[in-house]
C-alpha cells in the first residue's frame, strides 16, 4: 500500500547501544521536493490571487505611482494638496525615522492610497460599463456608435492578460426586475396555452397577486439583492438541488459525450492515462487562476465563480438536505472497475504521475484478481437512490471504522472514475448505438457511477469515454469547458504510441492501488438493495434516442440570416405539436453569467408568435410566404426573449425568489403556488462548443464532440438537449419515459427532422423567388 511504502521510510529500534537509526534516502528525497511542490504552488496561488486582487491594475503600476510622487517632491510640487504633510505629521519622530525618512514614507503611503483609489475607480467605471446591455439587443452584425464606442471603453478598462477570477470584482449584480414587467411577461407567456376563460381567471389571480401581497416580497428581494452577491443563486442551489429529497441519477444529473467519430486508442487503461493526467493539468491552472476568462464577443467577461467546485466536491446527503463539501490539494482519485474499489494516488515525489506511470496503474486495477468484498459492488447505489435512505445509511454504516475511512477516500478524491466493463461510442451502422451510450453515461448500471461526485468520468473498454456531471455545484458550461480542454490535450498535446500506448517511460516501481476495505452488514446490504431496486426501475424507463443532424447547420441557417437556436427552437415547437397535437410548456435554459455569480434563466420558448407559425405550417392553405414571415416574427420574439433572460429581466427566478420570500413570511400565494406546480412538458438546453477554441475543426472536422444530455423533467414529456456542432452538423439528445404513452423519443427525434427540413424549404422557395 501507498501508506505503508511511505512508512518504511523512516525506522529506529532501541538496541542497548542506543537507538539504531535508519533512514531511506530515496522516500526523503520525495518528502523533501513534495514539500518543495507544495511550497511552489502556495506562493504561485498567492502571487496570482494578488494579481487578480489588483486588477485591471498590476502590481508595477503601484512602483510607477510611487516613482511619480516621489519626483514631484525633488520638483516641489505637492499634488497630494497637503495631505503628505498631514500624514508625516502622524509619524513620530526617531534616530531610526528622521525627517527625510519621514517624507519619503508619507510619499510611500499617499502613493499607495493614491494606487488603491484608481484601482477602485477603474473597477466601478468597468462595473458601470459592464451594467450597459443595449449591445445585446442590436442585430447581428450591425452595431451603432454607441455600442462601438462602449465595446472600445470596456476593452480599454478592462486591462491586459487577466486571469480567471481577474473580473470578479468588477461585474454587476443581478437586478431584480419590477413586479408589474415580470407579471405581464408571465401573462403573455401563459396566453398560447390557455383558453379564453382560464386566461381571464389567471389574470385575475395574478392582478390580485400585484395588488397584495407582491410589494411587500418585493421590498424583501429588493433588500435581499443589495446585502447579498447573487439574489438568486444561493436559494437557487439550495431548495432547486440540495433540499431536493428525490433521486439525483437522471431526475438531476446530466452527461457529456466523448469524440464523435474519432477514438484515439481503443486500449483502456492508456485512454484513462492520458484523460487523467490532461485532468490534473486542467486542475492546476484552475487553481492558480491561469485560465483565461471566458468572454463574449471577446471582450465581455462571464463570472468564473462556478468552476471553483470542479474538483474535489461532493454532495454529501443529509436528512432535510444536502450540502456541498469542496476541498483543496487533493492528490488521490477513487477508480471503480468490476465492482472493486481503489484509491490511487496522483502524486509521485512531489509532481504528476505521468499518463504513462498512470497507465501501469488502471493497468493493474483492470488485472487485479481479486472480487468484490460483500456489499461493495452495488454500495454505489445508495448515491442513486432516495436522499434520506442515502442520509441515514451513511450516518448509521459509514461513520466510523473501515467503513468511515474508505467513504472519506471517496469523498475526499479529486473525481470519481470508472473503468467500464462495457463497450459504448457512435456506431453509424448501429442507429441505436448512441441511445445505449447516452442511458449508459446517465445511469450505467445504478452502481458503477458515484453520482454525488462533482463528476464521474467514465472510461469504457474499447478506449471511449464520458462523464456524468452532479448538477448543483454547476452548470453544463461549466463542465464543456474542462472536457474541451481534456478533449484537445489527450489528442493533441500528449498523443499516443502506434501500439496504442501513452508517451513517456515506464514506472513500474510506483506502490500499486490501494484496494478500499469494507465491512458492511447484512441489514445495510438490504438498504444498498432497495436503493438499487428504485434505481433501476427509474433508469429503465428512461426512453433516449440521439439524432444526428447533418441535412445542414449553422452555416445554412446564418445564410438566411437567421439566428440558430431560434431556428432549432422553433423547429422543437413545430415538432412537438406534430408528435402531441397540442402546445406545451417549454423551458429554455439560458445564462445570465454576465452578473457575478449568475447561473441560468428560463427562456418560455412557446408563444404567441411561435403558435401562429407552428398553425400555419400545419395549415395546408396557407402560403409559404406567409409562413415564412410568420417564421421570421416567431424568431425575433424568441431572440428577444432570450436576451431579456441573459441581461436579468427574466421571468421564472424572480418569480422563484418571490416564492421563497413568501414561504419564509408564512405568506399564502395561490399565484405563485400555481405558477411553480406547472409542469414544463418540453424542457431544452443547448450546449455551448468551442468555448475555447483549441481545436480547429474547419482543419480537423472529425475532431467533434457528441454533446451531452439529461433525463426528461415531466412525466409525460421530453427532455432535449442539443449542440450545434461546427457549419453543418446539429446532434440532439432526446429523453422520455417509457412509462408514458404520449412519448416516443424516436418518433420525436423523427418529427424534429422533418420539421427542420420543413422550415428550411421555406427559405429555399424564398430564394428562388428573389
Amino acid at each position: 500500500m501507498a501508506e505503508a511504502h511511505q512508512a518504511v521510510g523512516f525506522q529506529f529500534t532501541v538496541t542497548p547501544e542506543g537507538i539504531d537509526l535508519h533512514l531511506s534516502r530515496e522516500v526523503l528525497k520525495h518528502i523533501y521536493l513534495s514539500g518543495v511542490t507544495s511550497w511552489r504552488k502556495r506562493v504561485i496561488r498567492f502571487k496570482n490571487g494578488i494579481l487578480a486582487g489588483v486588477y485591471p491594475a498590476s502590481p508595477s503600476s503601484w512602483l510607477i505611482v510611487v516613482i511619480a510622487i516621489m519626483s514631484t517632491l525633488y520638483a516641489r510640487v505637492d499634488p497630494s494638496m497637503g495631505m503628505i504633510d498631514s500624514i508625516k505629521k502622524t509619524l513620530p519622530v526617531s534616530d531610526y525615522l528622521t525627517v527625510q525618512t519621514q517624507t519619503i514614507v508619507s510619499a510611500i503611503l499617499f502613493a499607495t492610497g493614491l494606487w488603491f483609489s484608481i484601482i477602485l475607480v477603474l473597477r466601478y467605471t468597468l462595473k458601470a460599463l459592464l451594467s450597459y446591455h443595449g449591445w445585446i439587443f442590436e442585430s447581428h452584425g450591425k452595431k451603432s456608435f454607441s455600442t462601438r464606442l462602449w465595446l472600445r471603453l470596456v476593452k480599454i478598462f478592462s486591462g491586459r492578460r487577466p486571469l480567471l477570477y481577474s473580473f470578479q470584482a468588477s461585474l454587476p449584480r443581478l437586478p431584480v426586475p419590477s413586479v408589474d414587467d415580470t407579471i405581464r411577461r408571465y401573462l403573455e407567456s401563459v396566453r398560447p396555452l390557455l383558453d379564453d376563460e382560464q386566461y381571464k381567471q389567471m389574470e385575475i389571480v395574478a392582478n390580485e397577486f400585484k395588488k397584495d401581497p407582491a410589494p411587500k416580497l418585493q421590498k424583501y428581494l429588493v433588500l435581499k439583492s443589495w446585502w447579498s452577491t447573487n439574489y438568486v443563486s444561493d436559494w437557487w442551489e439550495e431548495y432547486i438541488y440540495l433540499r431536493s429529497r428525490g433521486p439525483i441519477m437522471v431526475n438531476s444529473n446530466f452527461y457529456t459525450m466523448d469524440l464523435l467519430y474519432v477514438t484515439p486508442t481503443h486500449r483502456q487503461a492508456a485512454r484513462a492515462g492520458n484523460v487523467v493526467h490532461a485532468m490534473l493539468q486542467y486542475r492546476r491552472k484552475l487553481e492558480r487562476g491561469e485560465h483565461t476568462p471566458l468572454r463574449a464577443l471577446g471582450i465581455v467577461p462571464m463570472c468564473s465563480f462556478q468552476m471553483e467546485r470542479m474538483f474535489n466536491t461532493t454532495r454529501i446527503p443529509g436528512i432535510e438536505t444536502d450540502f456541498i463539501q469542496h476541498l483543496k490539494d487533493r492528490k488521490h482519485l477513487v477508480v471503480y472497475h468490476r465492482g472493486r474499489l481503489f484509491k490511487l494516488w496522483l502524486y509521485y515525489g512531489g509532481r504528476h504521475l505521468t499518463p504513462s506511470e498512470l497507465e501501469v496503474q488502471f493497468q493493474r486495477i483492470i488485472n487485479d484478481p481479486t472480487e468484490p468484498q460483500p456489499g461493495e459492488k452495488m454500495l454505489a447505489a445508495l448515491t442513486a437512490g432516495e436522499r434520506v435512505t442515502w442520509a441515514r445509511a451513511r450516518l448509521k454504516y459509514f461513520s466510523q471504522g473501515t467503513n468511515k475511512v474508505s467513504l472519506d477516500a471517496i469523498e475526499t478524491a479529486a473525481f470519481f472514475l470508472t473503468l467500464d466493463d462495457e463497450s459504448h461510442g457512435y456506431d453509424p451502422e448501429n442507429i441505436k448505438s448512441l441511445d445505449v451510450y447516452a442511458k449508459s453515461l446517465l445511469h450505467g448500471k445504478c452502481y458503477d457511477r458515484w453520482f454525488d461526485k462533482s463528476f464521474s468520468l467514465v472510461i469504457y473498454k474499447n478506449g471511449k469515454m464520458g462523464l456524468n456531471a452532479e448538477h448543483s455545484w454547476a452548470d453544463s458550461p461549466i463542465v464543456g469547458h474542462m472536457w474541451e480542454y481534456v478533449l484537445a490535450t489527450d489528442c493533441f498535446q500528449l498523443g499516443y504510441t502506434e501500439e496504442g500506448h501513452c508517451n513517456g517511460d515506464l514506472n513500474k516501481n510506483l506502490p500499486p492501488p490501494t484496494k478500499l476495505q469494507w465491512d458492511i452488514p447484512p441489514e445495510c446490504q438490504t438498504v444498498i438493495g432497495k436503493s438499487y431496486a428504485l434505481a433501476k426501475e427509474i433508469a429503465d424507463d428512461v426512453d433516449f434516442h440521439g439524432c444526428l443532424f447533418d441535412d445542414f447547420g449553422k452555416g445554412l441557417i446564418k445564410r438566411c440570416r437567421m439566428s440558430p437556436d431560434a431556428f432549432i427552437q422553433l423547429a422543437l415547437q413545430l415538432a412537438h405539436f406534430r408528435d402531441k397535437g397540442e402546445f406545451c410548456l417549454t423551458y429554455e435554459s439560458s445564462m445570465t453569467r454576465m452578473f457575478k455569480e449568475g447561473r441560468t434563466e428560463t427562456v418560455r420558448s412557446c408563444t404567441w408568435e411561435s403558435t401562429a407559425f407552428v398553425r400555419a405550417m400545419e395549415d395546408k392553405e396557407e402560403t409559404n410566404e406567409t409562413r415564412l414571415e410568420l417564421f421570421r416574427k416567431a424568431a425575433e420574439k424568441h431572440q428577444n426573449m432570450y436576451r431579456l433572460a441573459m441581461t436579468g429581466s427574466g421571468i421564472d427566478r424572480h418569480l422563484f425568489c418571490l416564492y421563497i420570500v413568501s414561504k419564509y413570511l408564512g405568506i399564502d400565494s395561490p399565484f405563485l403556488k400555481q405558477v411553480l406546480s406547472e409542469p414544463w412538458r418540453l424542457s431544452t438546453s443547448q450546449t455551448p462548443q468551442q468555448q475555447l477554441n483549441l481545436i480547429d475543426i474547419q482543419k480537423f472536422p472529425k475532431y467533434v464532440g457528441a454533446g451531452g444530455g439529461f433525463g426528461p423533467v415531466a412525466d409525460d414529456g421530453y427532455g432535449v438537449s442539443y449542440i450545434i456542432i461546427g457549419e453543418n452538423l446539429i446532434t440532439f439528445h432526446i429523453s422520455s419515459k417509457f412509462s408514458s404513452p404520449e412519448t416516443d423519443s424516436y418518433r420525436f427525434g423523427q418529427n424534429i427532422r422533418k420539421a427542420m427540413m420543413d422550415i428550411q424549404a421555406l427559405f429555399d422557395i424564398k430564394t428562388k423567388k428573389l
